[in-house]
């Protein structure tokens, strides 16, 4: 599948290597290239319909309902938690960082109890805390983010999702940095929803909120009856998702249609390839940067395969080097929080090749001698390659 996942760069482009967005597959521009059609056209609905099975496919859920909703991740997170919560229940969020903590405060602005268990930050919190804190009272939903963007610290899912199954709560996953990089099992583990966006490892540009609720999920908003919400209310929208030719709201037909060529690309790579892609990608341009100089705020075995946050070697200015990276063709994001000035993120998900991860290697070996930073000429870029073999 390299051949398809290639994509030269056009001149002047940046290679987008943030937390997202991602690089977009030129298949994918073409499809948001096409001409607008009818929101109820026969294309539309085939291709909405499509999608929706594709999205189904990547999450391992066979008997839930999927929604594509024009928007973003946070609405995404709004509507996973307002469809099965209500204010007499309470919500454990499980925060490894910034999106944690923002779903805690999507809870406090519905008047939904929610109390929070987290870790120090690049860590991840224990399995057995989490078991600790199911023991103390009932709670309703349990909701955890499976790549946190700002620490880079990839949730142990699998382990959660038995913990809060014998808890009897139901058990959200925020995969907006991991959907269709790195395993989400719905059936398999016992996820009841999976909430996530367009613009990550999907590598569809913003604008969708996207998520998938198991059987039980959709039970439970049955039983909830009216909730605080109108557009954010799953129910309205099922209808459209059953038969897109309905109406309820204008979906972004471009960008659904867009979304669906991203999911089969997904599809025809294979998810178990994409995962390993992803993995060995990560472990490559790791390899890099350490034989670089620089080091990782992620503990070790909670680095995620979608997202990096690198520190910064003694010597090195953020918005010198940022900016020097940018003028050399790739752009990264700045730290966040108390990370700000002291490291950078990398992104390495969604189509983004072989190619062109390598090419990144090469253009911070290039930045560093522009920034006068000592380093092994062409060390990081066989450190790279070597990598990758290996994997």
């Amino acid at each position: 599948m390299e051949i398809a996942l290639e994509g030269a760069l056009m001149p002047q482009e940046k290679l987008l290597l943030i937390p997202g967005p991602t690089p977009v597959h030129p298949r994918i521009i073409h499809s948001l290239s096409l001409p607008t059609v009818s929101h109820v056209s026969p294309v539309f609905v085939e291709e909405t319909t499509k999608a929706l099975a594709n999205l189904k496919k990547i999450v391992y859920n066979r008997s839930g309902e999927g929604f594509i909703v024009s928007g973003a991740g946070t609405l995404s997170m709004e509507m996973a938690l307002l469809n099965i919560a209500s204010p007499q229940e309470i919500v454990l969020v499980v925060s490894q960082g910034y999106f944690g903590r923002r779903m805690a405060d999507i809870a406090q602005s519905f008047s939904i109890p929610c109390d929070v268990l987290e870790s120090e930050g690049g860590d991840a919190v224990p399995t057995d805390a989490l078991k600790n804190k199911l023991s103390e009272k009932r709670y309703a939903v349990v909701y955890c983010t499976h790549v946190d963007t700002a620490t880079g610290t990839c949730a142990p899912v699998r382990e959660y999702a038995a913990a809060v199954r014998e808890s009897g709560a139901l058990f959200v996953v925020d995969g907006v940095c991991a959907t269709g990089g790195i395993e989400e099992n719905m059936d398999g583990w016992g996820i009841d929803v999976v909430l996530t966006a367009a613009q990550k490892c999907f590598g569809v540009p913003p604008g969708l909120a996207v998520s998938v609720f198991s059987e039980k999920a959709m039970g439970k908003r049955r039983d909830l009856g009216a909730i605080s919400a109108y557009y954010a209310d799953i129910l309205r929208w099922l209808p459209i998702m059953k038969d897109p030719s309905k109406y309820f709201s204008t979906p972004c037909v471009n960008e659904i249609r867009a979304f669906y060529e991203g999911t089969n690309i997904i599809l025809e790579e294979g998810l178990e390839n994409r995962f390993i892609r992803h993995r060995k990608t990560a472990a490559a341009l790791r390899s890099a940067l350490q034989t670089l100089g620089f080091s990782f705020f992620t503990k070790d075995e909670f680095l995620a395969d979608t997202l990096s946050v690198v520190l910064y070697p003694d010597g090195i200015d953020d918005l010198s080097f940022r900016g020097a990276y940018m003028n050399n063709g790739v752009v990264v994001a700045g730290g966040l929080g108390p990370l700000a000035g002291k490291a950078f993120r990398m992104g390495h998900m969604g189509n983004l090749s072989q190619n062109q991860a390598e090419f990144a290697v090469s253009a911070l070996e290039t930045t560093l001698d522009t920034l006068n930073h000592p380093f092994e000429p062409r060390a990081g870029v066989k450190a790279f390659r070597e990598t990758i073999k290996a994997e």
